[in-house]
């Protein structure tokens, strides 16, 4: 029964240690994607026709979700 709880422990922190890993790949990724002046001037104009319908101007940068385009715009412009 102990060596049970022991694999099943062991399998805990694995599993524990895979997600922090994945969440330092995340931030990782997150800082080294600036967004680019095309990308911006992008966003500035999509804003001007459309608002604050992130996924539509999202749909329009390949690669960008619509809640990066809005952190980046309330940062940015607010």
């Amino acid at each position: 029964m102990a060596e049970t709880e022991h694999s099943s422990s062991g399998q805990f922190l694995k599993d524990e240690s895979s997600i922090s890993s994945t969440s330092e790949v995340n931030n990782e990724e997150s800082k080294n994607h600036e967004f680019s002046e095309d990308e911006d001037t992008l966003i500035r104009r999509m804003f001007n026709l459309v608002g604050e319908r992130w996924s539509l101007i999202a749909g329009r940068i390949p690669g960008r979700s619509a809640e990066e385009i809005e952190k980046y715009w309330r940062s940015t412009y607010s």
